[in-house]
């Protein structure tokens, strides 16, 4: 038999990751060869150990999955990369295809569909919804309208911004985070304020902590 596939994990929950490993390492032709909770730790671990594939997840410890995917590809376009993530669907998929990701699968399909949806990944195919996959390559007569979340109108650093916010991280702390100035972090926050027709700072933090905590689906 051939080798099998080297997969290498980044989540930032070490009890997903290791359930994760173990569907995997069950497969004949698959195994993980390594796990990462952050970009920082990711970028170093991938490029030491090259592997076949990465599986990421969109919200990690210290930045955005999506970051992480973006800079991946940056590097090797050629990398296949399959998000798994408790975000749906509909906010984040296209937004990971578009960064170099060729998959998006939600963690509660995971125990059913997770080993199909690498393989696809693996052969080359694009793994997500219908919907999702139809807008992206044009076959939809108009923009794709799946879901009446203004959240969905943020860009992907905006979003970064709102998730953070969420988590409870100050101005200063997102700068760092992000590796901006706090006047950016700012700026950012008023454009959110904007798009989600917030009035203050008080019910923006109100609204993040609610949208970072909904509950899986």
């Amino acid at each position: 038999m051939p080798n099998p596939s080297r997969i290498f994990i980044v989540d930032d929950h070490p009890v997903f990751r290791k359930g994760l490993a173990l569907l995997i390492n069950e497969e004949k032709d698959m195994t993980v060869c390594g796990e990462a909770e952050d970009v920082n730790e990711a970028k170093r671990a991938i490029e030491r150990d090259r592997p076949d594939m990465v599986i990421v997840d969109i919200t990690l410890k210290d930045k955005s999955g999506l970051e992480l995917i973006r800079d991946l590809h940056a590097r090797d376009d050629a990398l296949p990369m399959l998000v798994v993530s408790m975000h749906e669907e509909t906010l984040y998929a296209e937004r990971a295809l578009k960064a170099g990701a060729r998959g998006y699968i939600m963690k509660a399909e995971m125990t059913t569909n997770i080993i199909s949806a690498i393989r696809h990944v693996l052969t080359g195919k694009i793994y997500a919804g219908h919907e999702i996959i139809s807008a992206l390559i044009g076959l939809s007569g108009k923009k794709t309208d799946i879901t009446a979340d203004p959240v969905t109108t943020l860009s992907d650093r905006e979003l970064e911004v709102f998730q953070l916010i969420g988590k409870g991280y100050g101005r200063k702390e997102i700068a760092g985070i992000l590796n901006v100035s706090v006047k950016t972090v700012g700026s950012y926050r008023e454009y959110i304020k904007r798009k989600l027709h917030v009035k203050n700072s008080p019910d923006l933090m109100k609204r993040a902590i609610e949208w970072t905590r909904k509950p899986e689906k």
